[in-house]
């Protein structure tokens, strides 16, 4: 589930897709994304060796990541912006973050997000690191206690899946990353 989701690998599908799953899937999200992860390392890596400018090395490995997570993070971020926009009313804003579209708030949330990412992203081990601290960050969210935003949908299935003592112990390894 948890490379099926959060990368374009051909995998087969889980046959069932429960809370034991979802928190497997949680739990490994960082390491299925490796592959995106050494990729985005490398393209940096590559740029260097060749003297390619920072800003396109950066960000052909920021599309490499985007290519190969079928944009599922840029796209949750736009509807998340675009939610958090709309409305201070809670049926509003998830009807706006239901919606395929991506209104004002989320591109312009996009294309500052991406700005500062190609900015930023100027060592391969940065790229690297990067990706996987991204997907650490969404083990963390899917920590128990913290609720879906709604009560279906891939959300719901994947909130409160993840121990808590599991979800610090991936922050702790976020961090080292970080460093």
């Amino acid at each position: 589930m948890a490379v099926g989701t959060l990368t374009t690998i051909p995998v087969p599908a889980p046959r069932t897709i429960n809370s034991r799953t979802a928190s497997g899937a949680m739990l490994l999200a960082p390491f299925a994304t490796l592959p995106l992860a050494l990729a985005a390392g490398l393209i940096v890596a590559a740029g260097q060796a060749l003297h390619l400018p920072n800003l396109a090395t950066a960000a052909l490995a920021i599309g490499a990541v985007a290519l190969g997570s079928r944009g599922l993070h840029l796209d949750g971020l736009a509807d998340t912006a675009d939610g958090l926009g709309a409305s201070y009313d809670r049926a509003k804003a998830l009807d706006v973050m239901r919606r395929g579209d991506s209104g004002p708030t989320g591109v312009a949330t996009l294309v500052l997000t991406l700005l500062v990412q190609v900015g930023a992203l100027t060592d391969p081990y940065q790229a690297f690191a990067a990706v996987l601290i991204g997907r650490c960050t969404l083990s963390m969210a899917c920590a128990r206690g913290i609720p879906s935003a709604r009560p279906e949908g891939l959300g719901a299935t994947v909130a409160g899946s993840v121990p808590r003592t599991a979800a610090l112990a991936i922050a702790v390894a976020a961090a080292a990353l970080a460093t």
